[in-house]
């Protein structure tokens, strides 16, 4: 989007857009009417980039306090697993199990 001056002295306004995946520049006019499509323009793209920051801003936050959680969720695991291995249980197959006795104190007949 620009203003261009032409090599006869000419001043005019145009605005560039994407069709069909190549960039067409619009002829929008000069004088007044032109000054006021690029104040408009001006405008919008403002608009645009302070969408687009809030936008990248939330965007931050929320992998911020995903970091966040997934730490949390890291230590309450290696404390749950901790506590589990403390009270006899071991890890099969992804699976928490309680520890059997010893051979002694299954065999039949021994209390």
């Amino acid at each position: 989007m620009g203003w261009e001056t032409r090599a006869r002295g000419g001043r005019y306004y145009t605005r560039s857009k994407k069709v069909g995946g190549r960039v067409v520049r619009e002829y929008v006019g000069t004088g007044r009417v032109a000054a006021l499509a690029a104040e408009i323009d001006a405008v919008e793209r403002c608009e645009r980039e302070h969408a687009s920051a809030q936008l990248r801003a939330e965007r931050d936050k929320e992998r911020s306090q995903e970091a966040t959680l997934i730490d949390y969720c890291r230590n309450t695991d290696a404390i749950m697993e901790q506590a589990l291995l403390a009270a006899g249980y071991h890890k099969h197959k992804g699976q928490w199990r309680r520890k059997h006795g010893t051979k002694e104190e299954n065999r039949p007949g021994k209390s």
